[in-house]
């Protein structure tokens, strides 16, 4: 059985980490480079960076805080936002992200995954899905940063982006991002229950015990919280070791 994995998001704005309560509320956390290699250090398995304003603002994500951040840090490294054209996606890599994360742009021109899929490989390719319930009890794809609904199922979604040669998919709950009550369950195990491809789940996370749940309740690759490792509510390896002690077959290192 392949571990899970814990993950730590640098959500970035200007230059600067920051977290918000369902993609608004903003407020600064910290150097992203310097977060960045900190986690590198102190038991991350991979780490997600999110230029969260670049689709919003119509620009690319600035490739020099990507090198910077990749010459400190020695485990993979997704790196998404603002990603529009294979062009954008060889910056990235070149840049020296292990993998790129596509999202708006993805709805917009889903031929783009398949192109961008058969020139680097699947394995560089991750969707990123930001969700968010409906009235009616399904959810759908939220776009620019959460801020556009496309009308979009996101089961079909998913299992589209799968078709087109994604290699793994970065879901978000939109509804619970920021407030600290768990993951979304439900729409967590809608998304994995359909696919055969790996998925991060985003959204929600507030303790440990959460990771936990997660990991016992739905079959996701891999956890990915920001606020309670930015805030220093609790470590990396208190969720490890958490994890562990409970059974779950998890990425284990140096600092047990």
């Amino acid at each position: 059985m392949i571990a899970k994995r814990i993950i730590p998001c640098l959500d970035v704005k200007n230059g600067e980490v920051v977290k918000g309560t369902n993609f608004v509320s903003l407020r600064k956390m910290g150097d992203p480079v310097e977060m960045a290699e900190y986690y590198s250090k102190n038991g991350a398995d991979e780490l997600v960076f999110l230029d969260i304003s670049a689709t919003n603002e119509r620009r690319k994500t600035v490739i020099n805080m990507v090198r910077k951040t990749a010459e400190k840090v020695f485990i993979p490294f997704t790196v998404g936002g603002g990603v529009r054209t294979i062009e954008d996606v060889t910056a990235l890599l070149t840049a020296g992200a292990d993998k790129v994360a596509i999202n708006s742009a993805a709805t917009q021109n889903p031929e783009l995954i398949k192109d961008a899929a058969f020139r680097f490989g699947s394995q560089c390719i991750v969707v990123a899905i930001d969700a968010k319930k409906t009235s009616h009890g399904s959810w759908h794809v939220m776009s620019h940063g959460g801020r556009k609904d496309t009308g979009l199922n996101v089961v079909e979604w998913a299992r589209k982006v799968e078709k087109l040669g994604a290699g793994e998919i970065l879901l978000t709950s939109v509804d619970c991002d920021g407030v600290k009550n768990g993951f979304d369950i439900p729409l967590i195990n809608a998304i994995v229950n359909s696919i055969s491809i790996p998925v991060i789940a985003s959204g929600g996370c507030g303790q440990p015990q959460h990771f936990l749940d997660l990991f016992e309740h739905t079959q996701v690759s891999a956890g990915l919280a920001a606020s309670i490792f930015h805030e220093e509510t609790f470590t990396i390896n208190q969720v490890k070791q958490l994890c562990i002690k409970n059974g779950v077959n998890i990425r284990n290192d140096q600092f047990f």
